[in-house]
């Protein structure tokens, strides 16, 4: 597929922002899923060319949140591995059925969220005490990774939201763990889909470039602002992407989710 200069500036754009946004956040692919699809890029290979991308930024985000302490793979790595697996999962079934069927969830979830970070009062800068263990916490990542391989708009606020409400992570501690596990879902669904052939390689990468540098952006302004900035962007973020779905019908996920 042949896209234009214009249309490769639009996608990094879009991408740079996604970035920096999904370092603090996550969510940046109710970014960039639709500015793939608007570029007139087909479901499939937008959610497979989305990973290609995304994948650079997110693994920019997790060495700047490792080099400064926040990341704790060894005592996490079950949910890394769980989210790999799940992932691997959903992004063999995206390739067989219509992605519809789970992404028809979104809205719903993404208000449930905003709603959850909004009158949570426990949320900030401290640990608390963890209501699952390991164990659980890994099964419900690995649900999440799935999600992100068969679609995956929005699955770094689902990571974010199970480390904080059920892990007990400060919010800070939770946004970089969430690094770790959207870096492992991603990579697995990209490797699944390659094998399928649904990567638009010029497309993805330079997106990346912008992934990488919004990345970088976000997690410094993250670790600089802690939960006095990730919160309200979390409810902010949840609350204007499930109004743009629901409302805008000219809007790419809209069709995508209703047609």
């Amino acid at each position: 597929m042949i896209l234009s200069p214009e249309t490769i500036a639009f996608l990094v754009a879009a991408a740079s922002m996604a970035g920096c946004i999904d370092a603090m956040a996550g969510g940046g692919g109710l970014i960039t899923l639709p500015a793939l699809m608007a570029a007139g890029i087909p479901p499939v290979q937008a959610v497979a060319t989305n990973k290609l991308q995304s994948c650079f930024g997110t693994f920019g985000a997790c060495v700047a949140y490792a080099r400064r302490g926040h990341m704790d793979l060894k005592s996490y790595k079950g949910p890394v591995i769980a989210a790999f697996i799940g992932s691997v999962g959903g992004a063999w079934l995206l390739q067989r059925v219509d992605p519809s069927i789970l992404a028809g969830l979104m809205p719903a979830l993404l208000v449930a969220m905003a709603a959850y970070f909004t009158f949570s009062p426990k949320l900030g800068d401290a640990d608390r005490h963890a209501r699952i263990g390991i164990a659980g916490l890994s099964g419900l990542i690995g649900v999440i990774g799935f999600y992100d391989g068969f679609f995956g708009p929005g699955a770094g606020a689902f990571y974010t939201t199970i480390f904080l409400a059920l892990g007990g992570l400060s919010i800070l501690r939770a946004t970089a763990q969430t690094k770790a596990a959207n870096f492992a879902s991603n990579i697995a669904g990209l490797l699944t889909m390659l094998a399928g052939g649904h990567v638009i390689w010029i497309a993805g990468l330079a997106m990346a470039c912008g992934s990488i540098v919004g990345g970088q952006i976000g997690s410094h302004l993250a670790m600089r602002f802690g939960s006095r900035l990730i919160k309200p962007l979390l409810v902010l973020m949840s609350l204007a992407l499930t109004a743009k779905m629901l409302i805008d019908p000219k809007n790419p996920i809209h069709l995508y989710l209703f047609s």
